[in-house]
């Protein structure tokens, strides 16, 4: 029996990524998932875009473990369409108790540099999307009256900073002054909010073109490749590691849903190898 064994969660982000690899750890938990993922293209994101493919590969994976999944197309811009989503989801699954705010996206650029439409993305997507996640999950979570746990994607960006990345940096500083003030308000209802903060994670949203050229401007654009940039990505953490793994965050995500962790509120637990301390 799972640690999360009859509890439904709602994850964002859910087609690939961090998304999927928290959708099937939860499954494997017991959980049973419902989905969201904008599958399509976004304006000024370096990474390719989802797609509804993956989005249903996520959903046949859950499913491989016995478990449900719902899933939805849905941009979490649309405050409508992401509560329609998730109360669709209630509505089959019978409940909520988790809820995960794991889209996001970004870009880069000087701050001089950056355009009104890179920080306006940035900030709807990562910040303004949180929100609509929690004002969306949280009247569920009350009316149901049995507590539950909230946790969104921050980054070691929520802490400290880099260059290139303001818009980015400034939404996850606001993503973890979200997460500290709901933990507040929602303690009455024995509703816990936590973060979690990873360092650079191998997904599509670091494996393009644009971050590779960040990373590694004086290596020919050809020659550009996973192996020939790692090394420059492994000066970003303590440890000698160029990025960790989607599932080290769902397993750290697992850990915050369960009641393993039912004191825990209001933390944003780094899963940076050290990257905090560089």
């Amino acid at each position: 029996m799972g640690t999360l064994e009859g509890k439904v969660a709602f994850i964002t982000g859910a087609a690939r990524g961090q998304g999927r690899a928290e959708a099937i750890r939860l499954a494997q938990e017991g959980a049973d998932i419902i989905g969201i993922d904008v599958c399509g293209p976004i304006e000024t994101s370096v990474a390719p875009p989802s797609s509804r493919e993956e989005l249903e590969d996520t959903a046949r994976k859950v499913k491989e473990l016995h478990q449900q999944m719902v899933i939805a197309e849905c941009d979490v811009r649309d405050f409508e369409a992401l509560k329609g989503a998730l109360e669709e989801g209630v509505r089959q699954l019978g409940r909520l108790d988790i809820v995960v705010g794991n889209a996001g996206m970004w870009n880069y650029g000087l701050c001089e540099d950056i355009s009104n439409d890179q920080w306006d993305t940035v900030q709807d997507i990562v910040l303004k999307g949180a929100w609509h996640t929690a004002k969306a999950a949280i009247p569920i979570l009350k009316q149901q009256d049995e507590g539950g746990s909230m946790i969104f994607t921050t980054s070691s960006m929520a802490s400290i900073a880099a260059p290139h990345m303001s818009p980015y940096c400034a939404a996850k500083h606001g993503v973890y002054g979200l997460i500290k003030t709901w933990a507040l308000e929602l303690s009455p209802q024995q509703i816990r909010v936590n973060g979690v903060g990873p360092t650079t994670v191998s997904t599509p949203l670091i494996h393009n073109d644009p971050t590779y050229a960040l990373f590694a401007p004086d290596v020919p654009e050809g020659e550009r490749t996973r192996e020939n940039v790692a090394s420059r990505f492994a000066t970003v953490p303590a440890w000698d590691v160029p990025w960790i793994e989607p599932e080290d965050i769902a397993n750290a995500v697992a850990w915050l849903a369960s009641d393993e962790a039912r004191y825990v509120t209001g933390l944003d637990l780094r899963v940076d190898a050290g990257q905090m301390w560089n």
